[in-house]
């Protein structure tokens, strides 16, 4: 191997070593086809290295953000175009300027929660969804878990001895989304465990909770209106209010799926002469 050879590949071998150990891999996998670029253009070398780090700045942010979906565990991501794209009009009880307001997140940096309250099938969860990825793309640690698993998720750890590192990783969160209150009636010690999860989170953290019952039958839930009292008192403090009743649109949509499938003719029916 000659030695011209070695001293034109050395640099790119360290350079490709001092990249990864620093944590640059879209500065090495780009700087030397943005060189060939900015040769071509007549670029200086500030603003070559402005475009190399501009691109690393980007890619990283959009690896965050994925991260940070990903810890979430939607069980669906909705995007913000979703918020935008919502059947507002078929749905006159919610606010949709309150909506959009809250996907700015201002209401996490101040703590604030929110309650989206409605019959079946309305679109709470969406709603919840769409604010939550709104939340991750702003840089907030967010959870997202329906409020039957995770009362399964604290008992199960309470039985295993480890539901102070369970509470800690969730009063962590900037946002928790506890999705479905009210669909399944709790325990005695699963109301307790929940509520001490919104008790640790109380002005440290903002909660949103999706709920199919209004606020006065709660107490069907978690069997104690003391418990329910001491919650609201806690929840409410600081809160934003989504009214959202109105027909199902998953209702709406069956029904309108069922009336094409009737007018439709059977796709082996003979041709009408």
């Amino acid at each position: 191997m000659s030695r011209s050879y070695l001293d034109r590949i050395a640099p790119q071998i360290l350079l490709a070593h001092h990249l990864k150990a620093l944590k640059l891999p879209t500065f090495l996998r780009e700087y030397d086809k943005v060189a060939r670029l900015c040769a071509a253009e007549g670029v200086d070398h500030p603003r070559y290295l402005m475009r190399l780090a501009e691109m690393e700045m980007i890619d990283r942010e959009r690896r965050m953000v994925e991260r940070r979906i990903k810890v979430a565990r939607f069980p669906t991501v909705k995007s913000l175009d979703s918020l935008d794209s919502f059947d507002f009009l078929a749905l006159p009880s919610l606010n949709k300027m309150l909506v959009l307001e809250l996907a700015r997140s201002d209401y996490v940096e101040r703590r604030e929660n929110i309650i989206a309250v409605g019959n079946s099938g309305t679109g709470k969860s969406h709603i919840a969804l769409g604010l939550g990825l709104a939340a991750c793309q702003k840089g907030l640690s967010v959870g997202f878990i329906t409020a039957s698993a995770l009362v399964h998720e604290l008992l199960e750890a309470r039985d295993e001895k480890r539901l102070l590192r369970l509470q800690r990783q969730l009063a962590g969160y900037k946002l928790l989304i506890i999705d479905e209150l009210g669909y399944v009636p709790l325990s005695v010690t699963g109301a307790e465990l929940l509520f001490e999860v919104f008790s640790q989170r109380y002005e440290r953290g903002s909660t949103l909770v999706t709920s199919n019952l209004p606020f006065d039958e709660w107490t069907s839930v978690f069997g104690s209106e003391r418990l329910t009292g001491a919650l609201l008192d806690r929840l409410t403090h600081h809160v934003h209010i989504l009214e959202m009743n109105g027909d199902s649109f998953r209702l709406a949509d069956s029904r309108r799926r069922s009336r094409r499938a009737r007018s439709e003719p059977p796709s082996d029916a003979a041709p009408q002469e």
